[in-house]
């Protein structure tokens, strides 16, 4: 009898405790974030390591793509730009549609949107077609869903008759301002202060990470499956590997936007909508009508990054 209880003791504990929580990587502004490099090789080698260091640590990933990165200033498309992005699927990659150009939906009409959004399709959809895959997430520029519930309505019907289903973001940050200053850092050959920010940005993410995780709980009642929002970098090509790291400290284990969507969480009504790109879990507090000392202890980029990226 003793050995029974104790069995089932252990089979609580592993599920109560033992239980790896879920996280989708994803990452914006493909192929890269270059800083105005054009350098082939350059772009080549930076994406091979994006690329390895995902594979290296079994990371699903998905890379949203702006096609307005495939043409010259003639209007003519690069092929080893568009390469770039086969090497993603080769890799085993996803790709989603981030629209063409990158604009700001709160600026735009909805019909010079939508059409932007179309434009930003075409490459993408005949490289994952040759692939035997299709097209099927869109991420919002600048998290801008719209500023009025008639502007979003519009937009979500519009993306849902072509085929498309959002890919929200929980664990919003500033990854673009870190890394904008380790390239200034680079650029300068301060190898010790590079060196400082990608140390500060990972425990930055770290608590950007333990932020939303609580937000979650306080909302949900438990820890939802999140979906990371990172920018296609230097930075992050060089620091993908520790932030695997930081995450299976952490108990996550690294899934695919198809199966970070099948938690319930996703369903959750949003009601209010204004001129922020946030976070999909402040705006479900919001929805809530959660104010104030609900979203206090929000970790702030620092000063010296700031300053450094402005």
């Amino acid at each position: 009898m003793k050995l029974v209880f104790f069995a089932i003791l252990l089979t609580l504990s592993t599920i109560t405790w033992g239980q790896r929580k879920k996280v989708c990587f994803s990452m914006d502004d493909l192929p890269l974030v270059t800083y105005g490099i054009s350098d082939s090789a350059y772009q080549r080698n930076l994406t091979a390591k994006i690329i390895t260091s995902l594979n290296r640590n079994n990371i699903p990933a998905i890379g949203f793509v702006n096609e307005i990165k495939l043409y010259d200033k003639n209007n003519t498309l690069i092929p080893w730009q568009a390469n770039l992005l086969e090497r993603w699927v080769d890799g085993g990659l996803q790709l989603g549609n981030h629209t063409y150009s990158h604009p700001d939906y709160h600026a735009l009409s909805f019909e010079a949107f939508s059409q932007d959004v179309l434009k930003g399709e075409v490459i993408t959809r005949e490289i994952l077609n040759r692939k035997g895959l299709s097209l099927t997430y869109f991420r919002h520029p600048f998290l801008h869903t719209g500023n009025s519930k008639e502007k979003n309505d519009s937009l979500n019907i519009f993306l849902s008759d072509h085929g498309y289903t959002i890919a929200p973001v929980t664990i919003d940050n500033e990854d673009y301002l870190f890394a904008l200053a380790y390239k200034r850092a680079k650029d300068k050959g301060d190898i010790t202060l590079m060196k400082k920010i990608g140390s500060d940005y990972l425990d930055y993410m770290e608590s950007k990470l333990k932020y939303f995780e609580r937000q979650a709980d306080l909302l949900f009642g438990r820890q939802i499956n999140q979906i990371l929002l990172l920018h296609a970098n230097l930075l992050n090509a060089d620091y993908l590997d520790s932030l695997a790291k930081m995450f299976l400290k952490n108990n996550y284990e690294f899934v695919t936007m198809k199966e970070a969507l099948e938690d319930s969480a996703y369903e959750t009504s949003i009601t209010v909508y204004g001129k922020w790109g946030i976070s999909w879990i402040d705006r479900w507090a919001l929805s809530q009508g959660k104010k104030g000392d609900f979203f206090k202890g929000d970790p702030m980029t620092p000063d010296y990054i700031k300053k450094l990226s402005e």
